[in-house]
């Protein structure tokens, strides 16, 4: 399993609510930022998140295909936060 959908599963968070953060994810990255915060995950297990994302990006990808989504919109979502066309 993937070590983003672990330590989710292991925080006890649904897997409703954590397909729900990967749809906000894939759709719209600043809003997925919001609903992270929402879900209260203690800031030990947030940081230790973001190093293992700092530490292999990649396991978005594999997290959001895990779960059946389209990875192709996490891209767009991402051009269009570079280019400033949100």
């Amino acid at each position: 399993m993937n070590p983003i959908l672990q330590i989710l599963k292991e925080l006890n968070i649904s897997d409703e609510k954590i397909n729900e953060l990967f749809q906000a994810l894939t759709e719209n990255p600043m809003m997925a930022m919001a609903f992270i915060s929402q879900l209260n995950i203690p800031a030990d297990k947030l940081q230790e998140i973001m190093s293992i994302v700092m530490a292999d990006p990649g396991l978005i990808e594999e997290a959001v295909n895990e779960l059946g989504l389209d990875y192709s919109k996490v891209e767009e979502a991402k051009a269009k936060l570079t280019t400033g066309n949100a």
